[in-house]
Parts: structure tokens; C-alpha cells; sequence
């Protein structure tokens, strides 16, 4: 998959500013849970127009290596995004620091340091925020079609979860219906066309 591929699937959200000058816990900043980061990206107002947030990276892992990610971007710069046990990770459900691996597609929120690397406070693995049509449903999987771009979304027992009209999340996706349109937060499996459902929001 080119890195136009890899930028559909990555998820936009890209996340509030963070105004503290010290590495807090991600409470401090907001939830790191993927429907918060979702909703931050309508929220989201640089400091000037055209400028990045110096507080947010976006883009791929290419060195994992504990404690110390070296992420390079779409205009291949490297950040070095340090991570530590105040970090909250999320990679299809929170984890651990340990989970971020080579190839990994990642979005990071914390603290820029004097030296230029970023001291995370939230970092969101593989994550993917996606509108989809549902083309069919099996046990294990549905068939999707993201505009055009067709995608297997897994169901992960214990995991994957469906809103029904606004309703709590359930285990039950017997109402998912072919035909539909759905909007599904999950993990992508790099250089693929699969991802990891977490979440399906869909009407009833």
C-alpha cells in the first residue's frame, strides 16, 4: 500500500493542544479513548492558520525501542516521541508501551521539549475512523466499502463492540444490517486493507 493507502486508512483525528509544560497523565488532557479522539478533531484550532500543532505527531513507526519512538512523517521528518509510564496507550484497547511495533501507523499528543523531541502524554496505534457501507456480514468479519476502497473489518471476541441510534455499546451485532451505512473506529492492520473493529456505530 502506497503512503496514499496508508494516509486513507489513518484516521484524522488529529488532537487538542496540550497547555501544560510538564508530562501529566492523559486525564489531565482529556480522554485518550478513540471515540474522544474522534470528536477532538472537530474541535481542533491551530494557534495560527497553516501551522502544526507543535503538541501532535502523526505518522509511521520505523523505530521501536523501549521507552523512545522514532515516528517519520508524510514530508518524511523523524520525531523522536518519548513515552513513559504516565503515557496512555491505545492500540484497539488501552495497553502498554510495549505494543508499538515497525510499521505502525500513529498519532501522539504531549509535550514539546527544549530539545524538540515530544514527551507523550496519549498515543493512539493504528487507529482508524472510518465511514463505511456494510456489503456483507459473517461471524467473524463484514466486507465494507469505504469510497470506493473495499475493507475487511474483523470482530474481535471480547473486544468489538456495536452503538446501536445513540444506545451503549453491546457485544451483540445481530442488528448490523447489509446495505447500511455504519461508522466504525477500530486498529489498522499496516499495509493491508483490514482493521480491527473496536467500535460500529450504525442506526437500528
Amino acid at each position: 500500500m502506497d503512503s496514499l493507502g496508508r494516509r486513507k486508512f489513518l484516521s484524522r483525528a488529529v488532537l487538542g493542544t496540550a497547555a501544560a509544560t510538564t508530562v501529566v497523565g492523559a486525564s489531565s488532557f482529556g480522554s485518550f479513548a478513540p471515540e474522544a479522539a474522534a470528536e477532538s478533531a472537530a474541535r481542533r484550532h491551530p494557534a495560527k492558520a497553516g501551522e502544526l500543532d507543535p503538541n501532535f505527531v502523526e505518522g509511521r513507526v520505523i523505530s521501536a525501542k523501549k521507552g523512545l519512538l522514532l515516528v517519520t512523517s508524510v514530508d518524511k521528518s523523524i520525531h523522536q516521541i518519548h513515552l513513559t509510564g504516565a503515557t496512555s496507550v491505545w492500540k484497539l484497547r488501552p495497553t502498554t508501551a510495549d505494543a508499538a511495533k515497525v510499521g505502525d501507523g500513529l498519532y501522539a499528543r504531549g509535550v514539546r521539549m527544549p530539545d524538540g523531541t515530544l514527551a507523550a502524554d496519549a498515543v493512539w496505534l493504528n487507529i482508524v475512523n472510518l465511514t463505511v457501507h456494510i456489503t456483507s456480514i459473517g461471524r467473524d468479519a463484514m466486507h465494507l466499502d469505504h469510497h470506493g476502497d473495499r475493507i475487511i473489518g474483523h470482530v474481535i471476541a471480547g473486544t468489538t463492540a456495536a452503538v446501536y441510534n445513540g444506545t451503549p455499546a453491546v457485544s451483540d451485532m445481530s442488528l448490523l444490517q447489509v446495505g447500511k451505512h455504519a461508522q466504525v473506529i477500530g486498529a489498522w492492520r499496516p499495509d493491508t486493507n483490514e482493521v480491527d473493529l473496536a467500535t460500529v456505530y450504525a442506526a437500528a
